[in-house]
């Protein structure tokens, strides 16, 4: 689907779809609804009067060949309460918008925003939403028909362009790609995509945007004592992988801050020796989603060219059973020199990021966010509304849940107390990977924070958040691609 930005005025607009916006209790005194009612004789005055249409939320109405348009049909969109109405929920309704006209014979489908609702974020926030409505995880389906269930070419169209607009535009174009390249890569089976493919889609990311690539072999991690990371995928036939990538400045920075990004990487999770029920476990494809986040914020970032350095790590690996694979009661040696105890083999996702936190750490980065599908009981806590947020730096943690305000992608802070550490105490090494069956959130994101010692780190727990269940009217099911516009906007507006 193309996309663009212009100007025309309302009777001008050529589309097979135009879509206006319309609020609850709200008389129609906007420009764009003043002139379809003039050239309509009153239809949106009416069907507001018959109850056809109230502005709820997602709620929609459309009238035939328009008199005075010269768009084929006039949609009009309810956007619920003017004032609770924001970038975010622009996005969603403009996803909503696609996706139900897409089946609908649409190929050229016009927005039209007004006044405020015309600002630089509202308009990044439409071509997000535009892009992420239009994906489909249906690219292994043979359906004949499925092209003709496709928008050509979305427009937003406005009263006035300037640099700032058209800025805004590309930008929620490319964090709506980078966003969907992500929700691609998650979407992938584990038959096609590897540890080791995974890194070569990543390699293939950074060589189109500009980015320099890294990924170190077992070989690599075995010579450095990534005996955590190694561990993991010692039952599987698929090697391991480190993926590194990096963004850089342009020219000489006096900045010494380094946002370092590390996403779980787990293709499939079976959990090992320890292994989870069959029920669900299909989907645990898409237990690398931290990964691909990482990824696809990078990928925009390319484009958006932050003023401060930063780098992606991706540890990859398949958790699998096997003869070789690692048992409960086994003690591995991590990367930082501490000795771990293994008590349950399907808590390898934190075993896997301390190993590559602490690389990250060497590599300079002075600031971490972490994001995994890491812990069930996330989801327990705040269900498939919200991703839990841990830090051991209020003021970073600050500064991360406003980038994830701003973006819509809504997070909770959840505690880090001393007290939690005393479940993870080992008889036998340092630390024991599980600790017990209560606060298992919270005792995950304490067993990270042992590896980052006083460097500010954030860990997102997006296991409820990650995948959709069932298709929202703005995105289909599968993939989110939580948190790519989190991560951009904290690297943009450092």
């Amino acid at each position: 689907m193309q996309t663009q930005l212009q100007f025309q005025p309302i009777e001008q607009i050529e589309a097979d779809v135009l879509v206006i916006i319309a609020f609850e209790e709200r008389e129609e005194k906007t420009p764009a609804a003043q002139a379809v009612n003039r050239h309509t004789n009153g239809w949106l005055e009416e069907i507001r009067l018959s109850m056809e249409f109230s502005g709820a939320p997602f709620e929609t109405a459309v009238l035939h060949r328009p008199a005075g348009l010269k768009a084929k049909r006039l949609l009009v969109a309810g956007a619920g309460k003017a004032e609770k109405f924001d970038s975010a929920e622009l996005r969603n309704l403009v996803g909503a918008v696609v996706r139900g006209l897409k089946s609908k014979n649409a190929r050229r489908v016009a927005l039209l925003l007004e006044g405020t609702f015309a600002g630089q974020e509202f308009i990044a926030a439409a071509a997000e939403g535009a892009i992420l409505g239009e994906f489909e995880p249906d690219q292994y389906k043979t359906d004949p028909k499925k092209a003709d269930k496709a928008i050509d070419l979305f427009t937003v169209v406005v009263a006035d362009i300037d640099a700032s607009l058209t800025k805004a535009f590309e930008t929620g174009r490319i964090i709506g790609e980078s966003q969907n390249f992500t929700r691609e890569l998650a979407n992938e089976p584990a038959n096609r995509l590897t540890p080791m493919v995974l890194a070569e889609r990543a390699r293939q990311m950074a060589a189109e945007s500009g980015l320099s690539f890294e990924v170190l072999d077992q070989d690599r991690m075995r010579q450095l004592g990534m005996g955590a990371l190694l561990g993991v995928a010692q039952g599987s036939a698929e090697p391991a992988a480190l993926i590194i990538v990096r963004y850089q400045p342009a020219g000489r920075s006096t900045r010494k801050d380094h946002l370092g990004l590390v996403g779980k990487g787990v293709t499939f999770d079976t959990g090992g020796i320890s292994i989870k029920p069959a029920e669900g476990m299909e989907k645990m494809k898409y237990d690398m989603a931290g990964g691909a986040a990482v990824l696809g914020a990078m990928r925009a970032l390319a484009h958006l060219k932050p003023a401060i350095p930063v780098t992606a790590l991706v540890p990859a690996v398949e958790n699998m059973p096997g003869g070789r694979a690692q048992r409960p009661g086994d003690i591995v040696k991590t990367l930082d020199g501490k000795t771990v105890e293994v008590l349950n083999t399907d808590a390898e996702g934190r075993m896997i990021l301390v190993d590559a936190l602490a690389y990250a750490k060497r590599l300079g980065c002075t600031h971490l966010v972490n994001a995994a599908t890491l812990t069930g009981a996330i989801v327990v806590a705040l269900g498939h509304v919200r991703s839990g947020a841990f830090s051991n730096n209020e003021a970073f943690l600050d500064k991360l849940l406003t980038a994830s305000k701003a973006e819509g992608e809504r997070m909770w802070p959840m505690p880090l107390d001393d007290d939690y550490k005393e479940l993870l105490k080992s008889a036998f090494a340092d630390l024991q990977n599980i600790g017990g069956r209560w606060g298992g959130a919270v005792t995950a994101a304490m067993f990270l924070r042992e590896f980052v010692a006083d460097t500010p780190w954030v860990h997102l727990d997006i296991a409820g958040t990650a995948w959709l269940d069932d298709a929202k009217p703005y995105m289909a099911k599968g993939p989110s691609g939580v948190p790519v516009r989190t991560f951009v906007n904290l690297a943009l507006h450092w």
